[in-house]
Order: structure tokens, then C-alpha cells, then sequence
């Protein structure tokens, strides 16, 4: 499938479009795609995007150059350089929380995001990374929250999200000690979903964009929201919402469209009706 320009993006995020995949791409390869000003700023506009086009119902996010996101960029920092990209400092201001937002932990898109990780995908890259909600990882991958080691705190999520996504021994190893982690690793503890030969999780991540892209989008998006939604609910209260998610989307014209493809031994046409 040809892979066109998908929006305008930054100098540190490029944005591609891959049929109905959004691809967003970290690209800062220099310094293994640690986060600057204008990659948070890319990222940001990018989620609003595919949030608000209906054509898109999937985004894959991956890194340039064998890295995903290696997190703050502590050399600058320590150099007292701050974050690179100052030019979009009006853009910050404009909206504290744009940087969270970027980072998925004050913004959970409507469409699914899968992960492509291949290289480094440490501190606010496995933060990101807990945002998404598909993962899969080249073998070589390294993973971790090493902000304990750096006498910092996981602040992008990770005390949070971190112990409600794997179990808490295996979180708080990973947040305690601030060691590195390997794919199969990442793997075993349910980080991520599936582990491929190095240089493969893209066209992985892609082709499960592209069977999420063949299926009803407003089932989908109303089966990821409701994942979210129930997930600190009592199971009572959880079969409840599921219920108010779930039996609007058997009046559309889409659930109608699916059952007869069926019978008509056919790929089906949806039109989010």
C-alpha cells in the first residue's frame, strides 16, 4: 500500500499516511529521538488530528534511525541548554499541558494506537509507550525507567499506569531500580504484546493497523472506550457501561453492513452510519 504525507508534523515528527493508518514518526535519530519541544508539539497536533478525521482509524507510532524514544534529553539538560526547539515555547505557553498531553498521559486518543519499538524505549519512551494500546517490539528493544538512577521521578504516568498494566512486583522492580529490560523480558511481564525479528515491528504494527482498518469503526472505537472506561469499575458497574457502549452500535447501518457481507460471502463497506 503506497505511504504518502500525512499532515504537516515538525521537524522532530514526521507524519505519514498509510491508507486509514496515521503513521507517526519520533525523528530526532541524532539523539536517539530523545523528546524536544518540537517533537511534543508534532505529536500533540498529530493526536488531534486523527482524532478529528474520520478517515483515519488506526495510528501507528514508531522512531527513526533504530531508536523509539530514549526520554529527556539529560545532556542538554545538563548543559543547562533545556529542551531542544525553543521556537515553540509560544505553543507551550499557550497550553501547560500540551507536553502530557503529547505524551498520552492527559489524552487517550479515540482511534487505536499501535507501537512500533525497535532500539531504545526507555524512560519517557516507555512512558509514552503505556499510553499506546497495541506494542510490539523488535528483539533487540531495551526497555526501563531509569529516572531513579538520575535521582528523578517517572512523573509522565509510570507510578500510575505502570502497576495497573503489568503485575505490581514486576512495575515495581522496573521503577525501583531503574535497570534496563529486554524485549523478551518486556514480553514475559506483559509490556508488550509480541516480540519480532529486529527491524520487523513496523510492518508488524502495521499489518494489525490494517486488520483494526477492515473492521466497523465505530465498533472499534466504542470497544476501546469501553476498555478504558470499566477498567477501576466494579465488574457490576463495568457490564452496566458495557451495555450503554455496546447495544447503540447494533442500530447502526455498519452492524447491518457486516451481517449481510457475511451472508453475501463479502468484504464488508463501512461508513461509520
Amino acid at each position: 500500500m503506497a505511504r504518502h504525507s500525512g499532515g504537516t508534523g515538525t521537524e522532530h515528527l514526521t507524519v505519514e499516511r498509510e491508507g486509514a493508518t496515521l503513521i507517526l514518526t519520533l525523528n530526532r535519530p541524532e539523539a536517539k529521538n530523545a523528546l524536544s519541544l518540537a517533537m511534543l508539539v508534532g505529536l500533540y497536533d498529530a493526536w488531534l488530528a486523527a482524532d478529528a478525521d474520520d478517515t483515519v482509524r488506526s495510528v501507528v507510532i514508531t522512531g527513526s534511525g533504530g531508536s523509539f524514544c530514549a526520554g529527556m534529553d539529560l545532556k542538554a539538560l545538563a548543559a543547562g541548554g533545556g529542551m531542544a526547539g525553543e521556537h515553540y515555547r509560544d505553543r507551550m505557553k499557550a497550553d501547560p499541558d500540551l507536553h502530557w498531553k503529547a505524551m498520552l498521559r492527559h489524552h487517550r486518543p479515540r482511534k487505536p494506537v499501535v507501537a512500533a519499538v525497535e532500539g531504545y524505549c526507555v524512560a519517557g519512551g516507555t512512558e509514552i509507550l503505556q499510553g499506546t494500546d497495541i506494542r510490539v517490539a523488535g528483539r533487540g528493544a531495551t526497555f526501563g525507567l531509569f529516572e531513579v538512577r538520575r535521582g528523578l521521578f517517572p512523573i509522565g504516568g509510570s507510578t500510575v499506569r505502570l502497576p495497573r498494566q503489568i503485575p505490581r512486583t514486576h512495575a515495581l522492580e522496573m521503577l525501583l531500580t531503574g535497570r534496563p529490560y529486554t524485549a523478551d523480558e518486556a514480553e514475559r511481564i506483559g509490556l508488550v504484546g509480541r516480540v519480532v525479528p529486529d527491524g520487523a515491528a513496523l510492518d508488524t504494527a502495521l499489518g494489525i493497523a490494517e486488520r483494526i482498518n477492515a473492521c466497523g469503526p465505530l465498533a472499534v472505537e466504542a470497544v476501546k472506550a469501553a476498555v478504558y472506561e470499566t477498567a477501576e469499575m466494579t465488574e457490576a458497574e463495568g457490564l452496566a457501561a458495557e451495555l450503554e457502549r455496546g447495544r447503540p452500535i447494533f442500530e447502526t447501518a455498519d452492524a447491518k453492513e457486516g451481517a449481510l457481507a457475511f451472508a453475501e460471502k463479502r468484504d464488508p463497506v463501512y461508513r461509520r452510519a
